[in-house]
């Protein structure tokens, strides 16, 4: 384990070793009671988001990463406490738990509790059917792995038609010509290939780009698994698909903008922390086009 990896281990699952859980949550940031003293009032600060810790009631170490707390914790039990140290407790401790760099996406559409679903079904609807045509994916394709859902605003009493693709938490992505949202879980989409142990798996960060590999292979499914993570902020738990299961490839096809570029970063961060993986980044395919999507539309001239 070096520094880097180090650094990436949630606090959380550091204090949580400890036998020690938050007593309070205010958005992203968590309270404890400190591991480097006994107290009454908890005064342990977590941002989970930054991962780092503060605790006000500690002048002398007073706060830092995951390292510097292993580091205080280490040094208030008489025990050697140079990074060295908190490398060494970290790996045993923990296993080592590789995690992924988060990536926030300023284009994330936020949750909308007023939305219920009311039916699911096949792709009848024109409109979506000239939705779908008007992005290069053919009507055989778009029925395969999309569904026709009439979705119901509870706020304004008005239902609408849209595509929907289900997740691995019973969630639904749903777009139309003039819609994109989600209704339940924001989560991943797993898709099994027709290899039984197949040697690599390919991540897209949008459905629509994958369905667009799927056309242009002429509608043949992939031998490698798939997963689709339909947001950014998906990419840590995209992690527990591949971590240990002895995929040789990490495929990934994320969008060619700020966010997209920074996740494939993160992938390359990831993959090393995995025994034989190699990443493999797609984006000088669909380059200079944003997503795989885009280059597939320009190539059909739509």
């Amino acid at each position: 384990m070096n520094i880097e990896q180090a650094k990436a281990i949630p606090i959380s699952i550091i204090l949580d070793k400890l036998n020690l859980k938050p007593q309070r949550t205010n958005g992203h940031k968590q309270l404890y009671f400190s591991p480097l003293r006994n107290e009454k009032t908890p005064s342990f600060w977590v941002d989970t988001k930054k991962n780092l810790w503060n605790d006000y009631g500690d002048m002398e170490w007073k706060g830092g990463d995951s390292i510097h707390l292993v580091r205080a914790y280490l040094f208030y039990q008489n025990m050697d406490s140079q990074v060295s140290d908190a490398l060494r407790w970290l790996r045993n401790m923990t296993g080592f738990i590789p995690v992924i760099q988060p990536v926030s996406d300023p284009e994330e559409t936020p949750k909308d509790n007023n939305l219920e679903l009311k039916y699911t079904g096949k792709i009848t609807k024109e409109y979506l059917i000239h939705y779908g045509d008007s992005r290069g994916i053919p009507p055989s394709i778009l029925n395969n792995y999309f569904q026709q859902s009439i979705v119901l605003n509870k706020m304004t009493g008005l239902r609408f038609h849209t595509l929907s693709m289900r997740n691995d938490l019973k969630g639904y992505e749903l777009r139309n010509e003039k819609f994109k949202g989600c209704l339940g879980k924001k989560y991943i989409t797993f898709i099994r290939g027709t290899q039984p142990k197949p040697a690599g798996i390919n991540i897209f960060e949008g459905a629509f780009d994958f369905v667009s590999v799927i056309t242009q292979r002429n509608g043949q499914p992939l031998t490698n698994d798939a997963m689709i993570l339909h947001s950014l902020s998906n990419l840590k738990k995209a992690t527990a698909y591949i971590r240990n299961y002895g995929y040789r490839e990490c495929i990934t096809w994320m969008d060619n903008d700020k966010a997209g570029l920074e996740a494939v970063k993160s992938w390359e961060e990831f993959c090393k922390t995995e025994e034989n993986l190699q990443h493999v980044p797609m984006n000088d395919l669909y380059a200079p086009y944003k997503d795989v999507n885009a280059a597939h539309m320009a190539k059909l001239e739509l």
